[in-house]
């Protein structure tokens, strides 16, 4: 779901009625998506180091990203030692070591805290943030029978809420979600997104990816997840009085404005396929019920 400015009418008076998305910021937007969809199933699909390269670079950025946002990154010593674990962490598992990569995280995470200035708490939440999503995603895939089918659900179910949330929010509009937390967010949009998620889900089962039942509400379960990551990311930038995060991609701002919802999503994901499935079975975990 976007975030649209409040739109002019005449030349002096201006209404609290977003205004309909430029056809360059649109275009922009398609253009990325273009390029960023078929990268990450490119890299999901082939898994191993690929999949956790990607992954890795992302964690950084987000990890970087959560700094600009709440004032820390130009504290040098937090930003350089907290991506250098998150990197070393992705190495670990990039050579199956979950085991180290969970030590070299908490002393990542120490070593973050401890170094933090002004806004330590934050700095330590950021860092958890980014280094969940890269362990997340990465044991997601790991699992070499459902590890592709389960990593694609996510990927299906974020995607289709944001599509559909997009169309009803602007198409229907109404009333708000959580208008102090993000004041364009609708109620419409919120029910477009999960209704989208719910039918991509369903097509994916019907493509032969696991049970129709069980992945229509799993679905369900993660987008309303992935929806209030949104609303989380939203809360935050809000808190520090920023609108993005950053401009590092075209027409959508930056890695945390539009992986917000994966963040939730994959995390949640990989805690339920992880009770389930154990370390080695988190895409069974979630698909076979």
């Amino acid at each position: 779901m976007t975030k649209p400015d409040t739109a002019a009418v005449g030349d002096a008076v201006t209404t609290a009625q977003p205004k309909k998305a430029a056809p360059s910021n649109l275009l922009l937007r398609i253009a990325a998506a273009l390029v960023l969809v078929p990268l990450a199933l490119g890299a999901a699909y082939a898994g191993g180091v690929f999949w956790t390269a990607l992954v890795t670079l992302v964690a950084v950025g987000l990890y970087l990203e959560w700094l600009m946002v709440v004032g820390e990154v130009r504290a040098v010593r937090v930003s350089v030692i907290g991506a250098l674990a998150i990197a070393a962490v992705g190495v670990c598992l990039a050579f199956g070591l979950v085991d180290v990569a969970a030590v070299v995280l908490g002393l990542g995470l120490a070593l973050v805290a401890a170094l933090a200035a002004g806004h330590r708490s934050w700095a330590a939440t950021g860092f958890i943030y980014a280094a969940a999503a890269e362990l997340a995603s990465v044991l997601v895939r790991l699992d070499v029978t459902e590890g592709w089918h389960a990593l694609v659900l996510v990927f299906l179910v974020v995607w289709s809420s944001d599509i559909g949330g997009y169309v009803a929010g602007r198409g229907i509009g109404g009333p708000k979600l959580a208008p102090r937390i993000s004041p364009n967010k609708t109620w419409a949009g919120a029910i477009g997104g999960f209704g989208t998620s719910l039918l991509a889900a369903a097509c994916w089962a019907l493509a032969g990816a696991g049970g129709l039942m069980a992945m229509v509400v799993l679905a369900a379960v993660l987008s309303i997840v992935s929806q209030l990551g949104d609303l989380f990311e939203s809360a935050v930038k809000r808190h520090f009085g920023v609108k993005d995060s950053s401009h590092i991609i075209p027409g959508h701002g930056g890695l945390l404005d539009r992986l917000d919802g994966y963040v939730a999503a994959i995390v949640f994901a990989a805690i339920l396929g992880l009770l389930r499935g154990g370390l080695e079975g988190v895409g069974r975990g979630l698909l076979v019920w």
